[in-house]
């Protein structure tokens, strides 16, 4: 047994998901290295909040969380834990009862884990000590919505099981890691010029950095959808299918800009104006549909 009273190999079924919610998935970083095999990165969209959960439970930065959206998900654990909950801040229960947000929790056998609907923000992160263990697919756990691989998105009475615990004690050993940032308010994207800025006119780029965007509910893991004025172009038709990196800035034939997120594909035939450098997703990920969205010239 660990310090915390979990065994280091837990039987497969030791937690069980009670309320899967809107969205609930297994994310850890990613597979990135494979889009030659047309597969994107994947991976937790909140790198930061998810790496928090992990430092706070004394895991390996690889270990993977439940990735919740909007309205949260509860778990019940059949033997003794810890866990955690990050990112967008929500109420977290225990058995029903109050319990703290960012904290470490020690869960005894057969208790309940709820985190609620976020409070703002859109994505909460759930970990446990050791991780959530699953089948590793091309060396990553994280389910991706484009591809299908990894494990299916969460359902009611879904059983998973934990991974190797570390022999200490989180609740004992935990540093005090800086906070995560907040949910944004206001969400500000970095952008320098894409490899197709020129597919659209000086008018189409101003329109870019000066008009007032928001975020689309139509939105999810592959891309951030805008809405908003449109983006005048230069040139009609489309481009042969060519390579799309994490955090382009895609514009469809109806004009509005669409920001592409971790499970976003790897090809693509819509001419790319900008690209938002990787360090500024984690807020977009955090974007509640509504959110006024602005793009700046990136430093």
């Amino acid at each position: 047994m660990t310090p915390a009273g979990v065994p280091a190999d837990a039987p497969v079924g030791a937690l069980e998901v009670v309320r899967a919610g809107a969205l609930s998935t297994v994310q850890d970083l990613g597979r990135p290295g494979h889009a030659h095999l047309g597969v994107p990165r994947s991976g937790a969209l909140d790198q930061p909040a998810h790496g928090l959960a992990n430092r706070l439970l004394g895991n390996p930065e690889g270990a993977a969380t439940l990735e919740t959206t909007l309205t949260g998900c509860a778990v019940r654990s059949h033997l003794p834990t810890v866990a955690v909950v990050t990112g967008a801040p929500c109420p977290v229960t225990l058995d029903g009862r109050p319990a703290p947000w960012g904290e470490p929790l020690r869960l005894p056998a057969g208790s309940v884990l709820e985190a609620g609907a976020a409070t703002y923000g859109l994505r909460t992160y759930v970990g446990f000590a050791g991780g959530v263990d699953t089948a590793p697919v091309l060396g990553s756990r994280a389910t991706d919505l484009l591809s299908g691989l990894g494990p299916a998105p969460l359902r009611d009475g879904d059983r998973l099981s934990f991974g190797t615990r570390r022999r200490r004690d989180p609740l004992a050993t935990s540093p005090i890691p800086s906070p995560c940032p907040a949910p944004p308010r206001e969400l500000v994207l970095p952008v320098v010029p894409g490899p197709r800025a020129d597919w659209f006119t000086p008018a189409g780029w101003r329109t870019l950095r000066t008009g007032d965007y928001r975020v689309s509910p139509a939105g999810n893991r592959v891309g951030l959808r805008l809405e908003g004025p449109t983006l005048e172009r230069a040139y009609d038709g489309e481009l042969p299918s060519e390579g799309m990196a994490l955090g382009a800035v895609q514009v469809p034939p109806a004009g509005l800009p669409v920001v592409f997120l971790a499970d976003h594909p790897v090809t693509g035939g819509y001419p790319v104006i900008g690209v938002v450098p990787e360090e500024a997703l984690p807020a977009a990920a955090q974007a509640v549909p509504g959110t006024p969205v602005r793009f700046v010239p990136a430093d």
